[in-house]
């Protein structure tokens, strides 16, 4: 009697932790849902960056900068600026697509030749009114092949 008990509470404690990882399945789930229903659109601020170029880790200072990207139905814009100087604007944009939770760039407009019309290619995730974009980017003629992690937070009106 006492074997079949333990069985019993061996068997309950098994579920309980298939269940958690159902829960945790269901929530990646609904993540990618939200990005396929397009929820992406609007106005996001960086709150965090990361790149990673070889063996090295870089995370963005943003404490005197702001970085907001923009997006529609179709096209993006990015600016970032200086909090206190003229110094360091820069911007750019163009068209984007998103299939699932593969977000992918085109940059038509930035002021940096050799990435105009370069495509790069992005997962997202979308938790509440945060946005997390990563992947590679990878641009032989500008010497860039980096991997990156950026979190936004959705600016509200």
């Amino acid at each position: 009697m006492e074997r079949l008990f333990n069985k019993s509470i061996l068997m309950l404690a098994l579920m309980a932790l298939v269940s958690c990882g159902d829960k945790e399945k269901a929530e990646k789930n609904e993540t990618v849902i939200v990005a396929a229903q397009n929820e992406i659109k609007g106005s996001w601020l960086l709150v965090y960056g990361e790149t990673r170029t070889a063996d090295t880790v870089e995370v963005k200072d943003l404490s005197d900068t702001e970085f907001i990207k923009i997006l529609n139905e179709d096209h993006f814009a990015f600016f970032n600026q200086n909090k206190d100087t003229a110094e360091g604007f820069y911007g750019g944009g163009g068209t984007y697509s998103l299939k699932g939770n593969v977000y992918t760039e085109r940059l038509d407009y930035i002021g940096a030749k050799e990435l105009r019309g370069h495509e790069f290619t992005f997962e997202i995730a979308i938790k509440g009114d945060t946005l997390i974009q990563s992947g590679v980017e990878d641009v032989p003629d500008a010497g860039i092949n980096r991997h990156i992690v950026e979190k936004y937070i959705r600016i509200k009106d």
